[in-house]
């Protein structure tokens, strides 16, 4: 019975040992496995999303960004129309001062009438009736610049209403 009890102890001893070696085999496997559950862990860097979501968002900030920019658009053309009218008013009051200036400095037109009246009167003096000759030149030099003054009204009128007009159509452009 001995020789049955050695060798069941015998035995037991290999077994002991098979099991203490499958402990350390299985201790190192599984020593590492923080480690190696770590580094086979899936981090998503970025997110894939399906194409019918990806137009619907695209959609989604088009249909929100659209009307801003419309309405800057609009904005932005009614600014450039003020100004371009702006411009024309400002022209207009340019050629008004122009045509004002011009006026002023032409003092050749209304002394040449002069002039002209001036030798009519000269010769219908020669001729004998000088007092008639006189209110007649007097006549023709009230004439000539009531002419010039007329002449000058008239172009301040067109200017006006060429300004009024571009006002007229500034006010009816411009939304209320």
């Amino acid at each position: 019975m001995a020789d049955s009890l050695a060798s069941s102890v015998a035995s037991l001893q290999s077994s002991l040992h098979r099991v203490s070696n499958a402990i350390d085999i299985l201790d190192n496997g599984v020593n590492d496995f923080p480690r190696i559950s770590k580094v086979l862990q899936t981090t998503r860097h970025y997110e894939l999303l399906p194409e019918p979501t990806l137009r619907e968002a695209q959609q989604a900030i088009l249909d929100e960004i659209t009307p801003s920019v419309a309405h800057l658009l609009s904005f932005a053309a009614n600014h450039i129309d003020r100004l371009a009218r702006r411009e024309e008013t400002l022209r207009a009051k340019c050629q008004l001062q122009e045509g004002r200036m011009s006026d002023e400095r032409r003092p050749s037109s209304r002394t040449a009438a002069g002039r002209s009246t001036a030798t009519t009167s000269a010769a219908s003096r020669r001729a004998g009736g000088s007092s008639e000759a006189s209110a007649r030149a007097a006549e023709l030099r009230r004439l000539v610049q009531k002419k010039e003054r007329l002449k000058y009204g008239v172009e301040r009128l067109e200017l006006q209403g060429r300004q009024r007009e571009r006002e007229l159509r500034k006010s009816m452009a411009v939304p209320q």
